[in-house]
């Protein structure tokens, strides 16, 4: 008689069944007993769950979701764990023109999953359809395309936080540092080699000790949810850097963890809250990295393509307000409850502090354009998880009439290229500038004051991840982006930008001092105005991408930051502007300024000034050679607004030497820009005013009026 064989593991895991779960939380949730399975999905015929084996290379088991609630399909798989590996299956017809894209042949992630490992291995497998054939998306593609997709697990999420607070920094006080999480590490010679580029990497002590000498008080990383790698990138031997084409709204990118498990974004946010630095998401819910039509079926295509998609009424194709070919459909409840769900689940089980939404104006587009009652601004404003931490709009999209600064409400912070761009004109000598520049000074109140919202709406910023960096800005007239394989047609074409005759590095040292020079003014401008300062990371170095301006498939030398060649001397700068900062809270004030009378000494809040001492005439302002503007700035005369009086002078001068008249009282000169090195001093009734440059004046003591 033969003998009966044990049961494997991977057998018992096959045999297992499903059982009726319930319909909430969405995605897969271990509860101790087992595993809960549930999933969204409003035109599906049938949802199976595919288990794999613990390394993800064979499916065990392929069981059918049993019950569906609604539109909410859920099971229950009694011990399963978490670690387990799994994918998801959604049957329904096949009918593009209609946009139906069901294809049971293709493995589908989990739009909840916690943890994604392993990345897509590019194969015409992954397409619904079949590639080549006449009849294009409209054919029909029955190769299963498990071996060429990543694997969902069931995750714990559990973390000793050790009593971790939020640092809370108000916005008058912050200092925002965007940085990408290899970018930032890959290069950095203090930082431990296996951590270099990772979570664990960003959060090392090296870093944090740069970030608290510069004065930052928030990071904000470039998207750290999973992405996809473009299929035309891989065939150019490039890849996704900046990471602007999301698959997975709740999973860490697997590349940035060092061993694969949630928990080491967990200890960077922990270790970055030790330190009093906020975490700021880079997030992108206005598109998916599944593309247009003929994109790869990934997970929402293939769940529910007509649910997840904005469709034209030729529903084959895609809304593209995005410029990626597809567009999220927030205006489907399910959609807009898994951006709500993701928002809410990175706040309260990853403690980050806030968020920067992409292309922000895709987010709020309904049937007639931009909605400043969207449903998506008026859930996330109502919400009491949400509408508590930092919220900053990306405040344009590609779409008709998207271009949308000043259009977002109150808590909303956003992103002002009309700072950028102002600025960088002004000092690059542009005519007839000083009115723009002083409005940029204020925060751009002509925008953003109304409605009860404050000075600090206007996140103020020179450079950013996407375009030139700073000492790109002063080298080169024109972008060289030669080496992301598009002909040098991507990337911005208007730079406001300034080579100072050489295009690129020189040995000239006059080039260099001016260019250097020119840095300056523009961080010190930054630095000086009215609203929320970001930096770039890198910019306080030095930095440079050799002229690429859109090094978004440069996960190289091109786009790391070179912490071998750091300037130290710009970085003893800046870390001198942002004390400067600190020191004068008339910098950076919640309300907006308007030169309004103060109830308690009767002088303005704000003065305009000449270099002569008088106050600028209508026929200074429409010069286009009045290029040299000062300002007295002091405390609001609406009300109690800082910790201390205090009064700033500052002067920015784009032309040629001269003297400045001060104003009435005894002044020290805290900073000119054409001696960065040289200490605080008093000065008299006037004082030399260097061509091309930014002079501040403080009190010699805090207790002096003005």
């Amino acid at each position: 008689m033969n003998a009966t064989r044990p049961m494997t593991a991977p057998d018992r895991l096959a045999h297992r069944r499903m059982r009726a779960g319930r319909a909430w939380p969405l995605g897969a949730t271990f509860d101790g007993a087992g595993v809960n399975f549930a999933v969204f999905s409003a035109n599906a015929t049938k949802i199976e769950v595919c288990l794999f084996s613990d390394d993800g290379r064979k499916e065990l088991a392929r069981l059918a979701l049993p019950e569906r609630d609604g539109d909410i399909w859920h099971g229950h798989i009694e011990g399963l764990m978490p670690g387990a590996r799994y994918g998801l299956r959604a049957h329904g017809p096949y009918d593009p023109a209609n946009g139906y894209r069901f294809n049971a042949n293709k493995l589908l992630l989990d739009p909840y999953a916690r943890q994604i490992v392993g990345q897509i291995k590019w194969s015409d497998a992954l397409m619904g359809y079949r590639v080549g054939h006449p009849a294009a998306d409209l054919s029909f593609d029955s190769r299963d395309s498990a071996f060429a997709m990543p694997r969902c697990v069931v995750a714990d999420t559990s973390f000793d936080w050790g009593g971790d607070q939020p640092p809370e920094v108000p916005g008058r006080d912050s200092l925002i540092y965007e940085a990408h999480v290899k970018g930032l590490t890959a290069l950095h010679p203090a930082v431990e080699p296996g951590l270099r580029g990772t979570f664990m990497g960003l959060s090392a002590d090296p870093v944090i000790d740069h970030l608290l000498k510069l004065g930052v008080t928030a990071v904000e990383l470039l998207p750290v949810q999973a992405f996809v790698d473009d299929r035309f990138l891989q065939a150019r031997g490039l890849r996704n850097y900046w990471g602007y084409q999301t698959i997975g709204f709740f999973a860490p990118q697997p590349r940035y963890m060092r061993q694969g498990a949630i928990w080491e974004f967990q200890a960077m946010v922990r270790r970055l809250h030790r330190a009093g630095i906020e975490v700021i998401l880079d997030v992108v819910y206005n598109h998916s990295g599944e593309g247009d039509e003929f994109g790869p079926t990934l997970s929402f295509r293939g769940l529910d393509n007509r649910s997840y998609y904005r469709l034209p009424q030729d529903a084959r194709h895609y809304v593209n307000d995005t410029g990626t070919g597809n567009t999220l459909n927030l205006a489907h409840p399910m959609v807009l409850r898994m951006v709500m769900d993701s928002l809410r689940y990175w706040v309260e089980v990853m403690h980050v502090d806030g968020f920067r939404f992409d292309l922000a104006s895709t987010l709020t587009r309904g049937e007639g354009g931009f909605d400043p009652g969207s449903a998506f601004l008026d859930t996330i404003r109502q919400d009491p998880v949400l509408s508590r931490v930092k919220l900053i709009a990306e405040p344009w999209d590609v779409g008709l009439g998207g271009y949308r600064l000043g259009s977002f409400p109150h808590p909303f912070h956003e992103w002002n290229d009309l700072f950028r761009d102002g600025v960088r004109k002004f000092w690059r000598g542009d005519k007839g500038l000083a009115p723009d520049l002083a409005k940029r000074l204020l925060g751009s109140a002509e925008k953003f004051d109304q409605q009860g919202r404050l000075a600090t709406t206007s996140v103020n910023y020179v450079t950013s991840h996407d375009g030139f960096t700073l000492a790109d800005l002063v080298s080169y007239l024109g972008k060289h982006n030669e080496a992301n394989g598009e002909g040098n047609r991507d990337g911005h074409n208007d730079n406001h930008s300034d080579n100072f005759g050489v295009e690129g590095p020189t040995p000239d040292p006059a080039i260099n001092a001016a260019r250097d020079l020119r840095r300056r003014n523009l961080l010190a401008t930054l630095f000086l105005s009215q609203g929320m300062p970001m930096l770039l990371a890198g910019d306080e170095i030095g930095n440079s991408q050799a002229g690429n301006n859109n090094a978004y498939a440069q996960d190289n030398e091109t786009a790391w930051i070179d912490w071998p060649g750091a300037d130290a001397a710009m970085l003893r700068f800046v870390r001198r502007l942002t004390a400067l900062r600190r020191a004068n809270p008339v910098l950076s004030q919640r309300r907006f300024l308007h030169g309004q009378q103060r109830d308690s000494d009767h002088r303005p809040d704000l003065e305009w000034r000449r270099p002569d001492g008088a106050t600028p005439a209508a026929a200074d302002w429409n010069s286009p050679d009045f290029q040299a503007l000062g300002v007295v700035i002091r405390e609001n005369a609406e009300g109690p607004d800082l910790a201390g009086e205090g009064t700033v002078f500052a002067v920015f001068n784009a032309g040629a030497a001269g003297s400045v008249t001060l104003p009435e009282g005894a002044w020290l000169c805290a900073l000119d820009t054409t001696r960065p090195e040289a200490a605080a001093h008093e000065v008299g009734e006037t004082a030399p005013m260097p061509a091309q440059s930014v002079l501040v004046f403080t009190r010699p003591t805090p207790s002096g009026g003005a």
